[in-house]
């Protein structure tokens, strides 16, 4: 006889998850495959874009799911819980935030839930890259769903003990409680509640009214290391023989070599121990990196050209301009008033505070490599591809990266390592100059956009938006994304670029026919999607234009907004900022406020901006003396539904602020016969102690979802633009060019692109 059992209701809180046979509690998720398209409510006057139905978030999501099952969490004989992250730590903060929901669920002390990094596990395939604000939004229901199983299973475990209903037991600070106030702790229970063999578990979300952790304010787990020179990054790692390592490199982007004539000479050099030549330059190792330094600059290399080769700023904008696509709605005197405007925006660097680096041991029968990777599938299947291998053999260690923007999503220095590694025949440990990472390492590609608006009748009747610009290269892995699910994206499948812009930009204005186009041009340069990928500059552009059209149609640049802000959310983070920061309050002449609104990942954010413009010199040095506009506050409201970390989110957005701040005002790269002028920090003019705003007030408004959104990139795009339209206001004409003293005079010697040829000794040290 065939039993016919009715199948296993699930509501909006019952989840299933599966015990695992383990000689202690282990649990794996289950989470269903729903790909379907979120709705959209009720009819609005501009029609939604891609982005407003199915955004990159959503695809990023979508691609972790298949894979969610394979994440684990274990509750230890000792009352810890671990957990393996199969995303990567780069100072957002995310080995915090899943500390926090673990604990929640599980009710256990955030101290007592070990949170580490997954190493490369191909078997993850999509849910292993780290990118697009998702890590929180993706991994929310499975860790949830990880750790209600485990207290659930917990629970059950305590009621087999103690005979008592499980419905009269509750848990608390790592412990199950009986009626009586006896206390069970989960380290007597880890391995009573371990099973034999794999089974199916249901159990309970809590109910977010009832969270105690999730919502709260929280310190970094990683706080007291981080301070006190303890926590470990790459270049901290101790392996065995891998000696401090370093490239010379060509003059000019992407050059190679083409024949060294001192090598023996630098092998004879102190502390050296190998010379070779590789794909990217001419490698040198050596007992230490002041040694490596040495070695580097007496090498003697002739060198080919780059794909660069003698171009320069002006020569990228020019073909820019030519590529750029045409606006459609002609212009109609007499009839409607169009708004016009275009905007250059030129190389940018997401170069980390921890310069680029990677350690590497190859052998014959296999590889292993260390470093802060975002991509850490694909780098394993490119090092094993270049080492001629099978990927099974490449052990990639995913290490946290002392900052990131985008800029770890590439692995270029595990490449390198993996190579020189192979080459010499001994273990390396790699790191990269500072001028490595901005002459030759991965930039924001220059780019222009062009805005046309039609007013009319008291309306926007139309907005066009084109953004042009050099191509940004998504061959880290969200490539492959892109490519296994174009047939169920609303754009279809467009290429790489303009799937990511389609999905990106949103529609923010009900400004009657809207369309918003991308085209991308060649492939010279190493480029890279950094923080916020196209939206700081295509923000800019729009909220800019904004202005205008407020300035046109006789309106407050705070009123136009918000009557034509497309949602009460948007709205609601721009009374939020005009309310704090005291919008249209009286300003001294060359200052003024500017406002700006931005939405993403299913967040939004919008911002206001104090800039003083009144000429200032800062420092006693010529080469230190700074002129021009000073931010003096921002408010910044955020509703990125439910911030797991407040504290957290918080630090994300004023990190964000200050990105903003610099890629509008002082930071940008200087192209000259195919290389960068910029060689390190000195150089790039990054927002700095006299230009951070005196004021930085940062709002996280009340939950509007019962989900987490995207937060890590929300601030860059609102307070770059916000500065912008202040920047407009307080000289009365708007910038066009960003940031806004790139074509002022270097304020930088250039460094040399060559190494200098050593000097004669001078009381026996060589001098360069």
């Amino acid at each position: 006889m065939t039993e016919t059992r009715a199948p296993l209701e699930i509501g909006r809180r019952r989840v299933v998850g599966y015990l695992l046979a383990a000689p202690t509690l282990a649990v794996a998720v289950r989470v269903g495959l729903d790909g379907a398209l979120p709705e959209i409510a009720g009819a609005v006057p501009t029609p939604p874009g891609p982005a407003d139905i199915f955004d990159l978030n959503d695809l990023l999501t979508l691609a972790a799911k298949p894979t969610a099952q394979l994440m684990r969490l274990e509750v230890r004989p000792d009352g810890t819980a671990h957990f393996e992250l199969p995303r990567s730590e780069n100072g957002q903060g995310i080995v915090t935030s899943t500390a926090m929901i673990i604990a929640e669920e599980l009710d256990l002390p955030v101290g007592k839930v070990e949170v580490t990094l997954s190493d490369a596990r191909p078997e993850l395939l999509f849910n292993q890259l780290t990118g697009g604000s998702n890590t929180t939004v993706s991994t929310w229901k499975p860790i949830r769903t990880l750790a209600a199983v485990a207290r659930g299973r917990l629970l059950e475990a305590a009621a087999e003990q103690t005979g008592a209903s499980v419905g009269d037991l509750r848990t608390e600070d790592g412990a199950v409680v009986t009626a009586a106030g006896r206390r069970i702790s989960y380290a007597s229970l880890a391995e009573a509640a371990a099973v034999s063999s794999d089974r199916a578990f249901s159990a309970e979300l809590k109910d977010p009214s009832d969270f105690t952790v999730v919502g709260r304010p929280h310190r970094r787990t990683d706080a007291l290391e981080a301070v006190t020179g303890r926590k470990q990054y790459t270049m901290d790692l101790q392996v065995p023989g891998a000696l401090p390592t370093m490239i010379c490199r060509p003059p000019t982007i992407n050059g190679t070599v083409g024949s060294v004539h001192n090598q023996a000479d630098v092998e004879a050099m102190p502390g050296v121990t190998h010379v070779a030549v590789v794909s990217t330059g001419v490698a040198v190792r050596a007992a230490t990196f002041g040694q490596c330094i040495d070695a580097v600059r007496a090498l003697q290399v002739d060198w080919e050209g780059g794909t660069a080769e003698g171009q320069s700023d002006a020569d990228v904008e020019k073909r820019l301009k030519r590529a750029q696509i045409p606006l459609v709605v002609p212009k109609l005197p007499g009839i409607t008033k169009t708004i016009d405007t275009a905007f250059t925006f030129w190389f940018a660097t997401n170069s980390a505070l921890e310069t680029n680096c990677a350690i590497a041991d190859v052998r014959a029968d296999g590889a292993e490599i260390w470093g802060g990777m975002k991509s850490p599938i694909t780098a394993q299947q490119e090092i094993a591809a270049l080492l001629g291998m099978a990927a099974s053999k490449v052990k990639l260690h995913v290490v946290q990266g002392g900052g990131s923007f985008g800029r770890k999503l590439f692995f270029d220095a595990a490449l390198e390592a993996a190579e020189i590694s192979q080459a010499m025949g001994v273990p390396v440990k790699l790191m990269w100059h500072r001028t490595d990472d901005f002459r030759q390492g991965r930039v924001h590609p220059m780019s222009t956009a062009r805005v046309r608006a039609t007013i009319g009748a008291g309306q926007v009747l139309t907005y066009e938006q084109r953004h042009t610009s050099l191509t940004t290269d998504f061959s880290h892995g969200l490539g492959e994304i892109i490519t296994a699910y174009s047939a169920a994206l609303p754009v279809g499948d467009i290429g790489f670029s303009q799937t990511v812009f389609e999905l990106s930009q949103s529609t923010h204005y009900n400004f009657g026919v809207t369309t918003q186009l991308l085209n991308e041009i060649d492939h010279s340069f190493n480029t890279s999607s950094m923080r916020h990928i196209y939206s700081p500059n295509t923000a800019v552009a729009r909220e800019l234009t904004v202005d205008k059209i407020a300035e046109a149609m006789g309106k407050d640049p705070y009123e136009l907004r918000h009557r034509f802000a497309r949602n009460a959310r948007l709205r609601g983070v721009l009374e939020a900022v005009a309310e704090r920061g005291s919008w249209g309050r009286r300003m001294g002449s060359y200052r003024a406020q500017g406002l700006a609104v931005h939405s993403e990942y299913h967040s939004c954010t919008a911002a206001l901006v104090e800039i003083d413009c009144r000429p200032t010199t800062v420092g006693r040095k010529v080469r230190d003396a700074v002129t021009g506009p000073r931010v003096t506050k921002v408010v910044l409201a955020v509703d990125a539904g439910l911030a797991v970390n407040p504290k957290g989110l918080e630090a994300q957005m004023m990190g964000g602020i200050i990105d903003g701040i610099a890629l509008v005002l002082t930071s940008s790269l200087h192209l000259r016969d195919g290389y960068f002028l910029e060689g390190s920090w000195d150089n790039y003019a990054y927002t700095r102690e006299w230009n951070v705003p005196f004021e930085v007030d940062v709002i996280v408004m009340p939950p509007t979802t019962g989900d987490p959104g995207g937060a890590g990139e929300l601030a860059v795009a609102p307070s770059a633009a916000a500065t912008a339209t202040a920047l407009a206001r307080a000289t009365g004409t708007m910038p066009t060019s960003f940031p806004v003293n790139h074509d002022s005079p270097l304020h930088f010697t250039v460094k040399p692109t060559v190494p200098p040829i050593p000097q004669s000794p001078v009381n026996g040290l060589t001098q360069y």
